[in-house]
């Protein structure tokens, strides 16, 4: 399938979930993380979801990145330049939704994307290959593009693998790892 027709479909099928479906498969989801070969990196950046679009609830991530005492980031959105800039998450920060009701940080202590080691990355569809469909505005793909090429990149879906998404550019980035409430996806 398409990207296009893949945003129409799993945007769909997100919209009929509950919020204890959202709840529990995202606990599902953070629970599966826990297993991932990734937990001797310090710097880990985690997306802070749109509840409006029935993102995965990364509140359980975060739990187990606080627990295991890891620097977490979170980003600030520039529509201008469709860049993102990187925050480190304390007690201290301060979030707020922007326009498209992205919950980001107002301020705080910004970090350098080369220290970033670990991405969380949100996505509506992905393939047995480790592609993904976003919502199509490429802050993702620029973000990645900046990390080092050893940064691990983990997406969270609550559905399964498509099979192979068909238009795929050669300026999109491959996922390491998928993880959904039922599966753990490497590539």
């Amino acid at each position: 399938m398409q990207k296009a027709e893949l945003r129409k479909k799993y945007k769909s099928m997100r919209a009929v979930l509950s919020e204890l479906d959202i709840e529990e498969q995202s606990l599902a989801i953070a629970n599966k993380l826990i297993v991932l070969p990734i937990w001797d990196n310090t710097y880990f950046h985690v997306f802070l979801p749109i509840v409006e679009q029935k993102e995965v609830n990364t509140e359980f991530i975060l739990h187990i990145l606080a627990g295991k005492d890891k620097e977490i980031l979170v980003s600030k959105s520039d529509f201008d330049t469709k860049k993102m800039s990187h925050y480190l998450l304390t007690d201290a920060t301060k979030i707020q939704k922007n326009d498209y009701n992205i919950p980001e940080p107002i301020d705080g202590i910004e970090v350098p994307t080369s220290r970033i080691e670990v991405v969380f990355v949100p996505l509506l569809s992905f393939d047995k290959y480790g592609n993904r469909v976003g919502y199509g505005k490429g802050f993702y793909d620029r973000f990645l593009s900046e990390c080092k090429p050893e940064t691990i990149k983990i997406g969270v879906s609550f559905f399964e693998a498509e099979e192979f998404i068909s238009d795929v550019f050669e300026g999109d980035i491959k996922l390491n790892y998928c993880v959904s409430p039922n599966t753990i996806y490497s590539f």
